[in-house]
């Protein structure tokens, strides 16, 4: 019978593409990477990885393996699920992981209120960027997280994960005063003023660049910050200008001006597929949503739903 385990690795092989890779998301020795996809090949009887020059590739087989381990792997998680159903008390460790606007926001509410209604659940959060969740879902880093999505920046189908819709936001242009008059948009008003952006590769720094690209230009990006906080202290320092969405406004400075924008930020529940279910994972899931309703009813009128 085939290895589990292996699987998992095999099917991040062929999504990551090299053994060092996937060493690394599961922190693991690339030799001991190497070892586990050799027997896994010795189990399976046909050769499921092959070296090309300094390159591993997966075979036919390899490939098509991987592609059922997705499946496979999801059951499992849904059987586990049940398992746990069947038990009278919540327990153990939930690994749970948001980006910093949401943990500063959303989820002490939600830890408060899982710590009362199940002492025995170990709660641990990880502050993460919405783009590293994926893979600390897939290697099990993470039970639970919240991300985010960007109107111009969608977020790629993954079979691994199941996404719920959280709430969404209004995103504001923050000025230290009145954006300069024009005829143009809000954003095409910004094209000659410094930008404080995200760091690179975080899908907050991809949507300032796209949304000042579809008003025509690329921002000139003085200042890069990935705390809102900071952020919204160097607008109000008269450092530039920067996009912010509505969970990050409790720590604005006096004299930021915020100008609305039409496109949306999407907060969403995410979980490895097959694992919705457990009652740990659901717990906390609806644990987010009740903190969810109460920090929009304590934002009053114009907070987002």
């Amino acid at each position: 019978m085939l290895d589990v385990r292996k699987l998992r690795l095999l099917r991040e092989l062929g999504r990551l593409g090299t053994i060092a890779a996937v060493a690394q998301a599961f922190s693991y020795t690339p030799s001991a990477v190497s070892q586990q996809l050799g027997a896994l090949e010795r189990e399976a009887g046909v050769e499921l990885v092959r070296h090309v020059g300094r390159r591993v590739e997966l075979t036919p087989a390899g490939a098509g393996l991987a592609a059922r381990a997705e499946p496979v792997l999801a059951l499992l998680a849904e059987a586990e699920a049940a398992l746990a159903a069947e038990r009278r008390e919540l327990a153990g460790e939930l690994r749970v992981g948001a980006f910093p606007s949401a943990v500063r926001t959303l989820l002490p509410g939600a830890l408060v209120a899982l710590g009362a209604e199940h002492p025995r659940l170990e709660l641990h959060v990880t502050e993460i960027d919405p783009a590293g969740v994926p893979d600390a879902l897939r290697t099990g880093a993470l039970d639970i997280a919240l991300v985010h999505e960007y109107d111009y920046v969608p977020g790629p189908a993954d079979p691994a994960l199941e996404l719920r819709p959280l709430l969404a936001e209004t995103i504001f242009v923050a000025s230290a005063g009145p954006l300069p008059r024009g005829p143009k948009d809000a954003i095409g008003r910004c094209a000659d003023l410094p930008w404080i952006a995200a760091s690179p590769g975080t899908l907050c720094q991809l949507m300032a660049e796209r949304l000042c690209q579809a008003s025509g230009f690329s921002p000139r990006i003085r200042h890069r910050a990935d705390d809102f906080a900071t952020v919204l202290a160097l607008v109000a320092a008269g450092q530039g200008v920067a996009l912010v969405p509505e969970l990050a406004l409790a720590s604005r400075p006096a004299g930021v001006v915020l100008t609305p924008l039409a496109a949306r930020r999407r907060t969403l529940i995410a979980c490895r597929s097959g694992t919705a279910g457990h009652p740990a994972i659901a717990a906390c899931a609806a644990a987010i949503r009740s903190a969810t309703r109460a920090h929009l009813a304590a934002a009053g009128p114009g907070a987002s739903g």
